[in-house]
């Protein structure tokens, strides 16, 4: 899978859009309401990866089932993983990983007060 492939697969959800915060090489991909990032694609010894926000226990469980899923590099530990994604974790599999990050990311709707 190519950058550009990773970066197509995470812009398939609503309202999100690309942006180069650090450098011209490392995109992050973000939510356009409240600009919080839910995915960041890099490139590490010739892999590329994408670092997912995930719930703590969840996240656990992904690094014990999957040898590419590792604690976030240069994230918090306990809410990030970083996914290789030319290893053992299926492109459903990713998908998910990124659907459930740009959730736990995307504004909460309020309820109005009555």
């Amino acid at each position: 899978m190519t950058q550009r492939q990773l970066i197509d697969i995470c812009l398939e959800m609503p309202q999100t859009y690309e942006d180069y915060p650090f450098d011209d090489v490392t995109p992050v991909i973000r939510h356009t309401v409240n600009k919080k990032m839910f995915a960041l694609i890099g490139e590490r010894g010739g892999r590329f990866y994408v670092n997912l926000k995930c719930d703590p226990v969840e996240a656990d469980f992904l690094r014990q089932a999957f040898t590419d899923v590792v604690p976030g590099w240069h994230m918090n530990k306990q809410h990030w993983n970083t996914v290789f994604v030319d290893g053992d974790v299926s492109l459903k599999e990713l998908r998910r990983q990124i659907a459930n990050s740009y959730y736990l990311v995307k504004p909460k709707v309020r309820k109005a007060s009555l």
